[in-house]
């Protein structure tokens, strides 16, 4: 199966490549940049081809202005994963292999005829319970996992390549963790109670906002998904009258607020929450929808990253390179003096623009850029986590592009850090503290001994150097 994947990439690639070659070898008879504009156009009909795991290897590049130019960023930015529908009876063993052979028993009616929607991994179909409930079935693709799996192995061994003969590159860059970051991401998409899961866990934090839903769970299996019915129309085609300006206002916050606890309390974020994934009824309500591809990230990067969006809100560039810094690593050959001149031309830009005026989400990729050209390496976790920030912001854009990142942030920071003085008081972090302090404590003692120890014997030495780097050695060396 995956070899049968990496002929057919191979395949498409080579039958792309070959098009580029004969467009270039044509004579020019179109305007200046209509050439990139098509091969960017072509670039991403290719990944469209290649399946979903291309796709969304595609929508990463286009949140990464260190990787790619801004006129593919553009293209790349309309990857569209919707597929042609396949008949139901596809679709039929699935459900007979997941649910048993009586699962139509299940429910009352399902709608065949015409799925919900149509994508690489699955399609959806809306039907009813046995006891009357509305709710959505979400079945995956026949041999869609082994397809995914395949093009990661085989992309991999690509990475391995590419890291290979660029070692300096991949040290500032980081490719191949980046690609198991996404590879960590994407995996709960082929496993839907891993899925269900996220949701359960989303769930419990839309509690607290008012216009914010996630679907209820009904039923999950490996395969297949059933879970309520989030009624309503994507947030990028909801009509101008339907909604009140407070009410598209108060959506749009909670949105944002919704995401920022995710990224820096739970740390379990939706990845993917584009247009098509968020869903706004007529009572205004928010559904947020398809929870199979969730990022993650550890204490350590939660705690720099709201850094550096309070240094960027706050108009603090120093404290924004200094967090970025912190959430990587500096190499040997970084200028991080360089890195913070850099951002204190741009951040005060940022600092209080509302989404009609900046894309939040690929200006904390302009820092990325930034930071690489300053050798100043980067976590693996950023490109999802600008992924999920330029689409969010992207669908809040859609209702309520007056919306400020200052006034969102600003307004949901007490309880981030009502959370995270909760989160740093339990038990097991106090618990840690102490077993750090006690590591350090040895360690110290461990040191001032050796030195008590040198200054008995006189064997104590003071190593400065002159300004022209010549080492200057002072002290006792004899007993």
């Amino acid at each position: 199966m995956a070899d049968g994947r990496g002929r057919r990439a191979t395949g498409i690639v080579v039958r792309a490549a070959s098009q580029e070659v004969m467009h270039t070898l044509r004579p020019a008879r179109h305007a200046p940049g209509s050439d990139a504009l098509g091969r960017a156009r072509r670039l991403r009909r290719t990944l469209e081809e290649l399946g979903p795991f291309y796709i969304k290897v595609g929508q990463i590049l286009a949140t990464r202005p260190d990787f790619v130019p801004d006129h593919i960023r553009s293209e790349l930015g309309l990857l569209n994963d919707e597929t042609t529908a396949q008949p139901f009876s596809a679709f039929s063993p699935v459900l007979e292999q997941e649910l048993g052979p009586a699962w139509r028993e299940r429910f009352t009616s399902v709608r065949t005829e015409r799925p919900l929607g149509s994508a690489s991994l699955a399609q959806v179909y809306r039907a009813t319970l046995a006891d009357g409930t509305p709710c959505v079935i979400k079945v995956q693709r026949p041999g869609a996992d082994q397809a995914v799996l395949g093009d990661m192995r085989a992309l991999r061994k690509a990475v391995r390549v590419i890291t290979r003969f660029t070692p300096h590159f991949n040290e500032v860059i980081g490719i191949d963790a980046m690609m198991e970051v996404l590879f960590d991401a994407m995996r709960d998409e082929l496993d839907f109670t891993r899925e269900a899961s996220n949701m359960k866990a989303a769930r419990k934090l839309a509690r607290d906002y008012r216009r914010i839903s996630v679907p209820k769970v009904l039923h999950a299996a490996p395969r297949v998904l059933v879970q309520s019915l989030a009624d309503g129309v994507a947030i990028n085609r909801v009509k101008e009258h339907t909604l009140t300006v407070k009410q598209r206002k108060q959506i749009a916050r909670q949105l944002m607020e919704f995401m920022f606890r995710s990224y820096f309390v739970t740390g379990r974020f939706h990845a993917d929450p584009h247009p098509g994934n968020i869903l706004i009824s007529e009572d205004g309500t928010a559904h947020v929808i398809d929870w199979g591809m969730v990022g993650r990230l550890d204490r350590s990067t939660r705690m720099a990253m709201l850094g550096v969006l309070i240094g960027m809100v706050c108009n603090d560039a120093e404290a924004v390179a200094r967090q970025w810094v912190h959430m990587g690593a500096a190499t040997p050959w970084s200028n991080t003096t360089g890195f913070a001149q850099d951002l204190s031309r741009k951040v005060p830009l940022w600092s209080n623009a509302t989404l009609s005026e900046l894309n939040y989400g690929v200006a904390l990729m302009s820092v990325l850029q930034y930071s690489t050209k300053r050798g100043i390496q980067v976590s693996p976790s950023v490109s999802v986590i600008g992924k999920s920030l330029a689409n969010i912001e992207g669908s809040v854009r859609c209702l309520y592009p007056q919306l400020k990142l200052v006034k969102s942030l600003s307004t949901t920071l007490n309880s981030i850090m009502h959370d995270l003085i909760r989160e740093e008081v339990a038990p097991e972090r106090l618990a840690q503290h102490l077993l750090d302090l006690l590591v350090f404590t040895n360690k110290s003692a461990g040191h001032l001994e050796a030195l008590l120890r040198d200054l008995a014997s006189r064997q104590f030495t003071v190593q400065a150097r002159t300004n022209l780097g010549d080492p200057i050695t002072a002290g006792r060396s004899h007993r």
